[in-house]
């Protein structure tokens, strides 16, 4: 892959866009100090230019050089959880600039696990602190891509699409957004729930974690009610109404498709048009962006899906999951 990384990092230097692979989902990369670079995310994924974007980083070496009043916790932070699935918000050095904010006095910053993105970032790196603006590499608002091949079909690829240059990583392992934690105020903050959860981050910090914004809170990415949704619509049940629900749609000759624990979806696979099974909380983690993105083009009117029970591991799926069911007019 030595060449596709050295073609990835001469597209982000001359300001071009690289969709990425991370460990949670595909990224839509480019020079995090290069306002240009950054305007044309926002422009490709049709994004508003006041929801801040994550910088992508090698290493914690790189904290100095883009905040400022680092908590000693952070340390502790990046020891246990980078690289990996944690964003952490602090206050903003001179060096993050409000095209990349969104105009707050916070950034929000990440050391993905992926191992060919992390060389990326490490070769563009150079040993200054560098990083990269990367979103999710999809169209605003709709589902997130876990493969080279889901950003294929949304972004595509210049000159008919919008990125510069794919770096094929394969599939994502987390499958979920990170976990974005607020280290800028008194207390530490989850502002959107991840795989690592709060119950790992108090364990790690020895104090507790609290959960959700409140006023004074940044905005951060993927927070809006309805994100992360097929164009089909999806909506959520409980096993016991799945079987009245699927009766409604006969009655109005819709056909559906299913996400449901594995012997709820065996049991339905015959009167669906096409079901997908998960065995816990996990697996449905790791799987839902890739079902939802193949059940959107199955053909079905719409997506029933049987959620799991809540508990502090399914805290994130279950977060996806709502934002992708809400409604999409606010």
């Amino acid at each position: 892959m030595k060449k596709e990384l050295e073609k990835a990092v001469e597209v982000l230097k001359a300001g071009g866009l690289v969709a990425i692979p991370t460990e949670t989902v595909y990224g839509l990369a480019a020079d995090a100090e290069n306002e240009a670079a950054v305007k044309s995310i926002y422009a490709a994924k049709n994004r508003p230019a006041t929801h801040p974007l994550i910088v992508h980083v090698c290493g914690a070496d790189a904290i100095p050089y883009w905040t400022k009043d680092v908590p000693s916790d952070v340390k502790k932070l990046t020891d246990a959880f980078w690289p990996g699935p944690l964003t952490i918000v602090l206050k903003k050095s001179e060096r993050a600039k409000d095209f990349v904010t969104g105009g707050q006095d916070t950034v929000a910053l990440r050391c993905p696990s992926h191992p060919l993105t992390h060389e990326l970032l490490c070769l563009f790196d150079e040993g200054k602190g560098k990083g990269v603006a990367a979103p999710s590499a999809n169209t605003f608002g709709k589902i997130s891509p876990t493969t080279a091949q889901h950003v294929r079909d949304d972004l595509g690829v210049k000159p008919e699409g919008k990125t510069d240059y794919i770096l094929d990583g394969g599939e994502c392992t987390v499958g979920i957004e990170s976990t974005i934690l607020d280290m800028s105020g008194t207390e530490p903050r989850i502002l959107r729930e991840g795989e690592i959860t709060a119950e790992m981050i108090s364990k790690v910090l020895d104090k507790p974690v609290m959960h959700g914004a409140i006023g004074a809170s940044p905005r951060v990415s993927g927070s809006l009610k309805s994100h992360y949704a097929p164009e089909h619509a999806l909506k959520i049940v409980c096993a016991e109404d799945l079987a009245g629900e699927t009766q409604f749609a006969a009655r109005h000759f819709e056909t559906f498709a299913l996400i449901a624990p594995k012997a709820i979806a065996d049991r339905f696979a015959k009167v669906c048009v096409r079901a997908k099974g998960y065995t816990d909380a996990k697996d449905l983690q790791v799987h839902l962006y890739s079902w939802m993105h193949e059940l959107d083009k199955c053909g079905a009117d719409m997506i029933f899906v049987v959620e799991p029970e809540y508990s502090e591991t399914s805290a994130g799926v279950l977060d996806r999951l709502s934002r992708a069911a809400a409604d999409k007019k606010h």
